[in-house]
């Protein structure tokens, strides 16, 4: 009786609107996985996508139950947890990629691999808006000095130990966007902005200068503005992704059709039920195809900054303008990177890549908005937060 009281409350209070915009992408993602994994004759990749998903509408569920402000208030335990779970990559749970990212955590019994910067994102948008909120009660601006100091070292200690850790920095990039798109709606001074680029610039040609930034990255930044630099070594990806999605034009080849997607050689396009799903669609299933993809994302994202400017808290609003940061940044790289007008760095498509990890993330946070906008503002309270 008590779990049917649970999901009567979850259906009644629940952003159900939001639930399905989610399933409809995961779907839509599944068909591309099954037909981007359909030549090495294994339903792996599928099942272990299906089962992360159940996995994530759980966390859905429960989450969508649950008042973060009251879970945010053991702040210091979730601080540890982050900490702590990035440096399990040093321990020999952490293996790297072939690019030498130390990124992802194997367990025993687990059927994928997870990647902690992934799952910290969630709890790190949760901490630095529980850090505004608190500058916000002390304050009211965000303009000084000292109010924006704090935040600030934030973002650097995790961009930092997330650098160190496992050199991912597309994940990096991540947490900068998604402090970017908080700090804005908490109402930072546009001076700091200015302020934060400069020494962005700085920081990075110092590395460059160093020789803390690895050639491959920079090799990959070179092809970017220069597509005739090594085609067949750091542009080699985007440029198989691009024919991919040219050859589709309107309509695309048709589904299980696509001349690279369905081809066994190893020339063909890479990593194409992870980072390049986006040139799947593309290939088969064409502009149209693309379309429909970039229409649900974006129906995501403004759900979520709809959700954020009802949200009864300041607190509240800023979780929901990292969650929209955090989508809209990975939606933008990755299409942009199959695009060949962003560089390679990584990340998956929301929703619609594989990734087991990836899904139950996406789902816990849109989990997060749900309960969220389940304790929104009522109509005659409601004003513009930011």
């Amino acid at each position: 009786m008590r779990l049917k009281q649970v999901l009567q409350d979850f259906l009644q209070q629940a952003d159900l609107l939001l639930l399905s915009l989610c399933l409809i992408s995961t779907a839509y993602g599944m068909v591309l996985i099954a037909s981007a994994t359909r030549y090495t004759g294994s339903f792996r990749n599928l099942i272990v996508q299906g089962v992360a998903t159940l996995l994530g509408v759980i966390a859905y569920i429960i989450l969508s139950m649950v008042d973060v402000e009251d879970l945010v208030r053991r702040w210091k335990w979730i601080l540890v947890f982050n900490v702590g779970f990035i440096c399990l990559l040093r321990t020999p749970f952490g293996f790297s990629d072939n690019t030498g990212n130390r990124a992802w955590l194997k367990f025993p019994g687990i059927p994928f691999s997870i990647q902690p910067a992934e799952v910290v994102k969630i709890t790190f948008i949760l901490l630095l808006a529980k850090q505004l909120e608190w500058t916000w009660q002390e304050r009211r601006e965000l303009r000084s000095f000292r109010s924006v100091l704090p935040p600030t070292v934030h973002l650097l200690f995790m961009v930092g130990l997330i650098y160190v850790v496992s050199s991912d920095m597309g994940s990096a990039l991540v947490y900068v966007f998604v402090f970017i798109c908080m700090v804005l709606a908490a109402g930072v001074a546009w001076r700091w902005f200015a302020v934060g680029l400069g020494a962005g610039a700085a920081g990075v040609f110092a590395m460059y200068k160093l020789g803390l930034i690895p050639s491959y990255m920079i090799n990959r930044f070179h092809a970017l503005f220069d597509h005739s630099f090594q085609p067949l070594v750091a542009g080699w990806q985007q440029t198989r992704s691009l024919l991919a999605i040219g050859s589709g034009r309107i309509f695309g080849q048709g589904l299980f059709n696509g001349t690279q997607t369905q081809s066994r050689d190893p020339s063909s396009l890479p990593e194409r039920h992870t980072d390049f799903i986006f040139a799947v669609a593309g290939e088969e299933l064409g502009f149209v195809g693309c379309l429909v993809i970039i229409l649900l994302l974006t129906a995501i994202i403004f759900r979520c900054l709809q959700v954020a400017l009802h949200a009864r808290t300041p607190f509240s609003t800023y979780v929901c303008a990292g969650m929209a940061g955090m989508l809209i940044f990975q939606t933008v790289e990755n299409i942009g990177m199959c695009l060949f007008v962003m560089p390679v760095i990584g990340l998956t498509l929301p929703f619609f890549s594989y990734g087991g990890s990836s899904i139950v993330t996406l789902y816990a946070a849109m989990g997060i908005v749900s309960a969220i906008k389940k304790r929104a503002l009522p109509e005659r309270r409601r004003r513009r937060r930011f």
